[in-house]
């Protein structure tokens, strides 16, 4: 919710704006993160799972418990589509076309903190999944958010996979997907933006 604040509280986010402010509002709690877990060793030896992001030796009651957060956020995620379709036009059309514009924002970040949360809470922050994957996703599907959504969805699961299993390969369980995917993700994210010349990096 701050971050969506932050991102578009001078009249419309960007994907720029709203990363900013991720980052922001990332690096504050990170301070804040460090001031708790620097004064024990025992907490700082299981922030460090936490703070990489990793999926191995998870067990699959994990899936089960996260099971009714993942559906919930998934169904308001597919609901959401028409509304994301027409928001994506513009808020002013949008609102011509009918549509809430309050409620679908409303639904979009209702939808993406249980997807989010639920899947932090199992694997801790992967970064760079939900920055590149839906690029690779409207690369296939166009921009219909009633295909692009479930495609980014099932690309994001593929590729943390696809990930731990190189990272496995290559230097057995010493390489955490998380490392190896902002080693990854980072140059990726500064071509897509170069690209589309949304910012100057």
């Amino acid at each position: 919710m701050v971050v969506f604040l932050l991102g578009t509280a001078r009249g419309g986010g960007t994907p720029v704006t709203l990363a900013l402010a991720g980052a922001a509002v990332s690096a504050l709690l990170y301070g804040v993160i460090s001031a708790i877990v620097l004064g024990s060793r025992q907490g700082m030896d299981t922030y460090r799972f936490w703070h990489v992001g990793s999926i191995a030796g998870r067990e699959l009651a994990v899936a089960g418990q996260l099971a009714p957060f993942l559906l919930v956020g998934l169904l308001l995620a597919l609901a959401n589509t028409p509304g994301l379709n027409s928001l994506a036009l513009g808020a002013d059309v949008s609102t011509a076309l009918g549509r809430d514009v309050r409620r679908t924002r409303i639904l979009g970040i209702l939808a993406v903190t249980l997807l989010v949360g639920a899947a932090v809470s199992a694997c801790g922050p992967i970064a760079f999944v939900g920055l590149l994957v839906p690029h690779i996703a409207r690369a296939i599907t166009g921009p219909d958010y009633r295909w692009l959504v479930p495609y980014a969805g099932l690309l994001g699961a593929v590729l943390v996979l696809v990930a731990d299993v190189v990272g496995r390969l290559v230097a057995g369980d010493r390489l955490e997907v998380g490392i190896l995917l902002a080693a990854i993700g980072a140059p990726a994210f500064i071509y897509l933006v170069r690209r589309r010349g949304l910012s100057k990096i």
